[in-house]
């Protein structure tokens, strides 16, 4: 007798464990326990921005810091560090955030990938950050674009609004988000590591993140 192949061992394990949920029941005739630890620590406002630089940061994620005035100037000066001359943009990137002079190349469905791919850099928002993760998390809002804008170009610039965009979990980000929208969770750039731990970057997305910290003046002093 031939033994039983790995799919149906695994199958054969889930029946088992639904021998007793009547065929009648659906999933949200049981209610899940929420009572898991929300956040860890008591935080206020300005320390959880401070934990999220820290953590965009160990990920190796270059952190800034600017009012909403300097916004266009630091987006200048960061393009130029990287040599970008053109940039792609979401329709809804509001026109004030970028600098004059920089050559936009606006989001659309007729965009070609190797077209994507000449651009230098992308400017995106946010949905949310999470402070205790140091991560991102983009909806494909108006904002953010569609997700093939921020996986081709080589490098990303997100700016995050300090501190209503920001929050301590991931639970808490749960709350914020719309399950029905595409989301991409974003911990700092993309990067992997081969058989003897030696780290690349690029592989899977931007080489390259830079994250604008937008907060009024002193809020993160």
């Amino acid at each position: 007798m031939s033994s039983p192949s790995s799919r149906e061992t695994v199958l054969g394990r889930v029946r088992r464990a639904l021998a007793d949920v009547p065929r009648t029941e659906r999933p949200e005739d049981v209610p899940v326990p929420r009572d898991y630890l929300r956040v860890h620590g008591d935080r206020d406002p300005r320390e959880t921005a401070r934990l999220l630089a820290e953590n965009l940061a160990d990920y190796r994620a270059r952190v800034h810091h600017c009012v909403p005035s300097a916004l266009p100037e630091t987006i200048a000066r960061l393009l130029a560090r990287q040599g970008s001359r053109s940039v792609v943009v979401p329709a809804g990137l509001p026109d004030s955030w970028l600098p004059a002079g920089v050559e936009r190349v606006h989001d659309s469905a007729e965009l070609p990938s190797h077209a994507l791919d000449a651009v230098g850099s992308v400017v995106t928002g946010c949905a949310v950050a999470v402070a205790e993760t140091g991560t991102l998390v983009l909806d494909a809002s108006r904002e953010q674009g569609r997700r093939r804008i921020t996986l081709v170009p080589d490098h990303h610039l997100c700016v995050v609004r300090v501190p209503e965009q920001v929050v301590g979990s991931v639970p808490q980000a749960l709350e914020r988000l719309d399950p029905a929208r595409p989301q991409t969770w974003i911990s700092g750039p993309s990067a992997t590591s081969d058989i003897e731990l030696n780290r690349v970057e690029g592989v899977h997305g931007p080489r390259t993140l830079d994250v604008i910290l937008v907060s009024e003046a002193g809020f993160l002093l």
